[in-house]
């Protein structure tokens, strides 16, 4: 398996690739002496290899994003399953937009997360891969099988444990992996799926499903570094939360650039999408999603807009979201085309697809039956003594271009510990080198 953070290709690399080979060389000396059916011959070869060609920029392209057609069989249900409300709210399609994009502007607000994110520059270098992967991994929270979640689980840290440095800004020391910045993270995530399936689709919930729904949350937190007993479980205590936030937050140049960045999703996330439906559409979502900010909190994002424009935005979406939720196949083909990595997990979910087993598990059950037997804040630890011992993992530069750790490779157990081996061996290398 080829080094995980292996960088892009070497001027050699790029050099040895495009220079003629000997073949090539002699098929030129011999144009002169073809005779026609040769000459047909080499021009059917050629309209084959312009294909060939074709297709392989095709799949190049579909790498970087991911690879929206592959399925995968789910050994068991996971953590929440058929019938679970987890199910029923993530599965509307404004999980796709509105949603994810006001949980990771929002996100911005934490200063330390904030410089986390910036640091490595990714939200701009490599904005549709990032929002890819994040839509891959909330979906598989909800529909992967449990030992593909926990196996995820393992490669996140990892990633995660690279983000690391000093806040130019506070003087903080910041880090991806840190419980409290994980939390805002996972708290805001859950609870805007839920505020934008309210304002976009069918309302609200009965109390006693938003209380299964943020137990639920709970589940979900397990696989992150997360303090079980600093979770809210309860509408009021999710409020409480975002009012005890609220003195601790602030927005940097670097959140309200970045924001920005997010706001106009429809041009700097989907370029798959044909650009003259991104040019109409980005007004369009951007509205929405300022729509689903509390007023107090657009200043430090650096927006206004007025009540007018956020009910007109909201309403303008709303039969679009009904069309959408009543036609899962449709839904499918959107999702393959703005976050191909998340389809594989989403499509069970939407076509009803069962798994082998009908069979949930709890994280603590399937931790200690798969993957790696220590929690994410037991994992933190280890990680964190590495670090201060001068054997931990490099930090990313930033605008890097080091390979992805992909997640796709938690579907199997060899997979999973290869990709992680291949990581902390680079990392070996890097110390030795650097």
């Amino acid at each position: 398996m080829s080094c995980p953070f292996s960088g892009e290709t070497s001027e050699l690399d790029a050099a040895l690739r495009d220079a003629p080979t000997a073949d090539v060389a002699t098929e030129a000396a011999s144009e002169t002496t073809a005779t026609p059916a040769a000459t047909a011959a080499t021009a059917t070869s050629s309209r084959t290899q312009m294909k060939k060609d074709r297709k392989n920029s095709r799949n190049a392209k579909a790498d970087r994003r991911g690879d929206s057609y592959f399925h995968v069989e789910r050994e068991d249900e996971g953590f929440f399953g058929p019938g679970s409300i987890a199910w029923k709210v993530w599965s509307h399609p404004v999980f796709a937009l509105q949603a994810f994009a006001r949980a990771v502007t929002l996100e911005h607000l934490d200063p330390d997360l904030v410089a986390a994110v910036d640091a490595s520059g990714q939200v701009y270098k490599r904005t549709p891969v990032r929002y890819d992967r994040t839509m891959e991994y909330f979906s598989a929270v909800l529909t992967a099988d449990a030992q593909t979640m926990t196996r995820m689980s393992d490669i996140l840290m990892k990633v995660h444990d690279r983000s690391y440095g000093v806040n130019p800004v506070t003087g903080n020391n910041f880090e991806a992996n840190n419980p409290d910045s994980q939390m805002w993270i996972h708290v805001t995530a859950w609870h805007s799926m839920l505020y934008c399936y309210e304002k976009f689709g069918p309302g609200k919930l009965s109390r006693d499903e938003e209380n299964e729904y943020w137990a639920q949350m709970a589940i979900s937190a397990s696989f992150q570094p997360i303090r079980q007993e600093d979770l809210p479980k309860t509408r009021g205590e999710v409020q409480k939360f975002f009012d005890d936030w609220r003195e601790k937050l602030s927005a940097s140049e670097a959140a309200i650039r970045n924001a920005d960045h997010i706001l106009d999703g429809f041009v700097t996330i989907e370029p798959e999408l044909p650009k003259w439906f991104t040019r109409a559409g980005r007004p369009l979502l951007r509205w929405s999603i300022i729509a689903t900010y509390p007023r107090w909190m657009r200043p430090m994002l650096g927006v206004k807009q007025s009540k007018l424009t956020d009910s007109l935005s909201i309403a303008f979406w709303r039969p679009i979201y009904k069309v959408l939720d009543s036609n899962p196949k449709l839904f499918l083909w959107l999702l393959k085309r703005i976050c191909p990595r998340a389809v594989r997990y989403m499509e069970p979910l939407l076509l009803n697809t069962p798994a082998k087993t009908p069979r949930v598990y709890t994280p603590e059950v399937a931790r200690r039956k798969f993957g790696n037997p220590l929690t994410p804040l037991e994992q933190r630890e280890e990680l964190l003594k590495k670090r201060y011992e001068g054997v931990g993992q490099k930090s990313y530069d930033h605008n890097h271009t080091d390979q992805i750790l992909e997640f796709a490779n938690a579907d199997d157990q060899a997979a999973t510990e290869k990709t992680i081996k291949a990581a902390e061996e680079s990392m070996a290398e890097l110390r030795v080198t650097g």
